[in-house]
């Protein structure tokens, strides 16, 4: 067992108690957030909030941009989503959860495409196509810039989005020296499994 503990978490006897709290904790935030979202719950949002603007420090820190900059969009998206879920008209809210409409899916492809050159641009700009990770990093951008833009308009495709980016970054964040991080992104793939499900059932009870 302390062989295991050791291959998982060696890397951390060279941080900073204070950094490795600062992981913690926003992990912890972020997991709270994902499970309001799991419940449709608006404090999805202000959890969100905290934890990705603390996740803006680290990941800049460990040179990945990308992921670096899907926080940085994802404080933007949840202002936005916050509004765009306590929409209401005569006191009843008008934007509930719901499907993804044919018009909305040419958004969907332009959002994926240009995240995928924006990001290719940052790394360049930076000189940072040293690595394997740089590659995979920027395919995680474009799932999870997706998925937050669905998350945020309420559209229950933004499940399917999470679940293929947390299963990707899992072991790149192992890889990268962020085990607590990558364990947050284990249970996240739990947590959008049940939220996709949980939402699903929402609209089928809807339907009828």
């Amino acid at each position: 067992m302390s062989q295991i503990i050791e291959f998982l978490f060696s890397q951390y006897s060279s941080y900073s108690d204070s950094f490795i709290f600062l992981e913690l904790f926003a992990v912890v935030i972020n997991i709270i957030s994902v499970i309001y979202a799991k419940q449709n719950n608006i404090l999805v949002y202000p959890t969100g909030l905290i934890g990705t603007g603390i996740f803006v420090y680290i990941l800049f820190k460990f040179s990945l941009l990308g992921d670096m900059i899907i926080n940085v969009y994802f404080v933007l998206m949840s202002i936005y989503g916050w509004y765009y879920w306590t929409r209401k008209k005569n006191d009843v809210i008008i934007n509930n959860i719901s499907r993804l409409e044919k018009k909305e899916y040419k958004y969907l492809f332009l959002l994926a495409f240009s995240s995928l050159v924006f990001i290719y641009l940052v790394y360049d700009q930076f000189d940072m196509w040293n690595s394997w990770t740089a590659y995979i990093d920027n395919i995680t951008t474009a799932f999870f810039f997706v998925a937050m833009w669905l998350m945020a308009r309420r559209k229950i495709e933004s499940w399917i989005f999470w679940i293929i980016g947390d299963l990707i970054t899992v072991p790149l964040y192992f890889y990268k020296g962020l085990t607590i991080s990558s364990i947050q992104y284990l249970i996240f793939t739990v947590l959008a499994i049940l939220g996709y499900l949980s939402w699903k059932k929402t609209l089928l009870k809807k339907s009828h």
